[in-house]
């Protein structure tokens, strides 16, 4: 089956085709480093983390480019009359951009770690590409679409004919500020900056041929994502806040300057809480860190999972609960197959084996579909009804491997729903088996010499740990809660 995907540039649904085949060069625009990262970058991360292990499960080789804006993005960028944030920032705390930079860059990539996000290919700096970033302003200047105007460069919007297409606006249509909020040295208020000038209380300034300055917010993404993927590469993602101006005016300088550049581009809807748009003056503020004080961070990247990448996710207090319950149910049924493989009969079981197949099926329809998580995840919650279902007798081993591979493959692998406080990877989860079969084997002993007691207390403070104690037909199997 193809894939499709939905392209902004063209408003449809496409099929995918790599510019190399068997190979996908995908652009993420990453985090301004100023502050730490909120919900919002964990869905935008989450979403295409999960395209790209989609694509690497279809057997394609992902060079996945996410870049950190560590100079140049000023607080006010439609009318070029604000302030870099890391400036700003570095001078409200005491601190060295740099500092700045660095501090948030780690902790934003300790967040993405819990969320389960992969590490990019490669994760460029916009401070370590200044000259890629200043020969990509010549080459434009040359070319009769940028100006230098008092030690700072604009590009001529109005002299490239494509401005809008990717946002579908146009350009008489556009309004930019009042007079007061425009700088005087642009020849028009549309034209946006390329180079800035640096005023002497600015700290990030490097030379150029206009002067000390640094670059405008979206030089950066242009310059690295053609150094590192090339001309007409694959897949430009991001935001859906960051289709206009940021990615309107990527495709505008990069092609004004006479490169192909990317052939697709997807971007991301936004988060709601409680039902509105996530904002520090209505209170309803999170950063990742916020969340993951007091949940599991795979209940997050659960509910990112549940909407569709285009669609807007909603976190409220029921979200969360229902996720848990969810996860929590594939994460028993994966674990409950384990427990039983070992000791189960040789030999195929045709009912589980063909449940196993049609939720793989299903799963990669889903997927093949411009990405639909919701139901790539149906598919895996179908699966588990028939597991539970098999798990009531004696199942054949072939079966209970079938299920553990699409559980493995595709919720572990594809969906990315492993680590968390309730997922423990590795030695760890063999150390909480460990022990629990000793307490269940514990509880035995104490039930078989009628020693209901200790029976019951043993299991209440399991509970009150919580973890759960279920006697079946088969044994007693323990659950998280």
């Amino acid at each position: 089956m193809t894939q499709q995907l939905f392209n902004t540039l063209s408003r449809t649904k496409e099929v995918f085709t790599p510019t190399t085949p068997g190979h996908v060069g995908m652009y993420l625009c990453g985090p301004t480093v100023y502050s730490d990262a909120h919900l919002g970058h964990g869905k935008t991360a989450t979403a295409f983390d999960i395209v790209r292990r989609w694509f690497e499960y279809s057997g394609h080789k992902v060079r996945f480019v996410s870049n950190i804006t560590d100079v140049g993005h000023i607080t006010d960028d439609a009318s070029d009359t604000g302030r870099d944030r890391i400036n700003e920032r570095a001078k409200l705390e005491k601190l060295e951009p740099m500092e700045i930079a660095d501090a948030y860059m780690w902790g934003y990539f300790d967040d993405m770690a819990r969320l389960g996000i992969k590490k990019p290919s490669i994760t460029p700096r916009a401070t370590g590409h200044i000259l890629e970033q200043i020969a990509l302003v010549q080459r434009l200047i040359e070319r009769g679409l940028a100006y230098e105007r008092a030690g700072s460069v604009y590009f001529r919007v109005r002299a490239f004919p494509g401005y809008g297409k990717l946002s579908g606006r146009k350009i008489d249509e556009l309004e930019v500020g009042t007079r007061e909020d425009v700088r005087e040295d642009k020849d028009d208020p549309l034209d946006f900056a390329l180079w800035k000038f640096a005023e002497p209380e600015h700290i990030m300034r490097w030379d150029s041929p206009w002067g000390e300055g640094f670059p405008g917010w979206h030089i950066e993404c242009s310059a690295m994502a053609l150094k590192y993927l090339g001309e007409g590469f694959d897949i430009h993602a991001g935001g859906m806040d960051l289709q206009f101006p940021h990615h309107e005016a990527e495709i505008a300088q990069t092609e004004g300057a006479g490169y192909e550049f990317a052939r697709y581009w997807m971007h991301g809807n936004m988060l709601t809480v409680n039902g509105e748009k996530m904002s520090k003056s209505k209170g309803n503020f999170l950063t990742l860190k916020d969340f993951y004080a007091k949940s599991d961070p795979m209940l997050l990247r659960f509910i990112f999972a549940q909407s569709h990448y285009r669609s807007v996710a909603e976190l409220t207090d029921e979200t969360v609960q229902a996720a848990h319950s969810g996860l929590s149910r594939l994460r028993e049924a994966r674990r409950e197959l384990e427990r039983r493989i070992s000791d189960a009969p040789d030999g195929s079981d045709a009912k589980l084996e063909g449940a196993a197949k049609l939720a793989r099926e299903t799963f990669t329809s889903a997927m093949n579909d411009d990405f639909n998580t919701p139901e790539a995840l149906a598919a895996l919650f179908n699966l588990t009804r028939e597991v539970n279902t098999a798990l009531q007798g004696n199942p054949a081993k072939a079966g209970l491997e079938a299920a553990l591979a699409v559980y493995v493959d595709l919720m572990d692998g594809v969906l990315g729903f492993t680590g968390g406080a309730a997922d423990l990877g590795g030695s760890s989860a063999g150390l909480l088996d460990g022990l629990l079969e000793i307490a269940i084997e514990a509880r035995k002993t104490y039930r078989q010499t009628r020693d209901f007691a200790k029976s019951d207390a043993l299991r209440d403070r399991l509970k009150s740990l919580g973890v759960t104690l279920e006697d079946t037909a088969t044994g007693t199997r323990w659950k998280l809660e």
